[in-house]
This record gives C-alpha cells, sequence and structure tokens, in this order.
C-alpha cells in the first residue's frame, strides 16, 4: 500500500469537480510557496511553460510574471469545474487555458522550456507514463517543477495518514522513476512548508 492513489480521470473529475468553488478559499495561504516554487523553475524571459493539472490557476500569475509579455504560459486541466474557477478568479487572462489529460497532451515533441505540476503526482494513474509524456513536451535541457505547498509530513498530518515506505513522492522512490522518464533530478525539498522536486530534461 502506498500514499499513490492512482486515479483514473473518472476519479480525478468526481474528486475536484465539487470542490472547485471553494478551493481557493480552502486553501489562503499557499500563494507564498506557489510563487517559491515557480522561482525554483528558473524561468526566462520568453519561455514556453505549461502549468500541468493548473486547477484553479493559482501559479498561472507568477508564471506569467517569470516569462513576460514575449513568454507563452499554458494552463492544462482534467476538470471543467477547476478551469471554470480559474476563468472566474480572472486568470485566464495570465494563460492560454485548456481541458486536457496531462498523460495525452495535444503538444508536438519539445514545444516547452518547462513544466510547473502543483499536486499531480498523487493523481497520475501510472506516474512514469505521466511524467514519460511531460518529458516529451519539453526540450532537453528544459526543467519540470513537481510541487506542492506543503510538505510530506504536513500533508499526511493534514489527512490524518501516516507516510508510506512507498510513497512515490520520496526521493528514493521518486529519482528512479523520473530517470526512467527522461529527467535527472537536479533538487529536492521536503519541508513542512514546501514540496519541490526539480528535474531537468535528458538530452
Amino acid at each position: 500500500m502506498t500514499d499513490h492513489h492512482a486515479d483514473q480521470p473518472h476519479d480525478v473529475r468526481a474528486f475536484f469537480g465539487p470542490r472547485a468553488a471553494d478551493w481557493d478559499t480552502k486553501f489562503p495561504g499557499d500563494g507564498p510557496a506557489f510563487t517559491w516554487g515557480v522561482a525554483a523553475l528558473g524561468l526566462q524571459e520568453g519561455d514556453r511553460v505549461l502549468d500541468a493539472g493548473c486547477g484553479t490557476g493559482r501559479a498561472l500569475p507568477a508564471l506569467r510574471a517569470a516569462v513576460g509579455p514575449r513568454g507563452r504560459v499554458l494552463g492544462v486541466d482534467l476538470t471543467p469545474e477547476m478551469l471554470g474557477e480559474a476563468v472566474r478568479a480572472g486568470r485566464d487572462r495570465y494563460a492560454g487555458l485548456l481541458l486536457a489529460d496531462v498523460t495525452r497532451l495535444p503538444l508536438p515533441d519539445g514545444a516547452l522550456d518547462a513544466v510547473f505540476a502543483a499536486g499531480l503526482i498523487s493523481h497520475l494513474a501510472d506516474l512514469a507514463d505521466g511524467l514519460a509524456e511531460l518529458a516529451r513536451t519539453v526540450r532537453p535541457g528544459g526543467r519540470l517543477a513537481l510541487f506542492h505547498p506543503i510538505g510530506r509530513a504536513a500533508l499526511a498530518a493534514r489527512q490524518g495518514r501516516q507516510i508510506t515506505p512507498g510513497d512515490l513522492r520520496a526521493e528514493p522512490n521518486l529519482r528512479p522513476v523520473l530517470a526512467r522518464s527522461g529527467w535527472d533530478l537536479i533538487r529536492y525539498v521536503d519541508e513542512d512548508p514546501r514540496y519541490l522536486a526539480l528535474a531537468v530534461r535528458q538530452g
């Protein structure tokens, strides 16, 4: 038994759809963590970046600020209600929003410079396949930030559970999966106020 939920697309929609309207008010203090997570990506002006599983778009303003007016920001999510909340919050002015499955992205190979993915790991039915699809869309040397606004221990405490040895977000488990999927892990942070696994696209 691991902490990995192995959700199918309909499970993801069923989970997030009813929660979309209250999502931002439920986690009002996450803003600084998202800003920190985006900064860790090291984006340059003019970069092309994807927010994979963007939800209500909390990272989109920081991503837009990082890539500037010449950059391109795309937010992709599987749940229509989440994208609807992003629009209601006005975050569609920072990015193009697309209803799609991040494991089957309608993007060409190497189209992106970077991917930001907040809270995505636990909702991928097959982590290696999902990471490989993200790798396909990113140029060699591009970056991936697997992020969460709180660390593994704090999240487990919030959810009333224990961290198991099989937790796929743990560095010893995540590093080889990333490597098999086209990524090299270069930075790992797991503290109560933040979680980050930063990887570089191989090749």
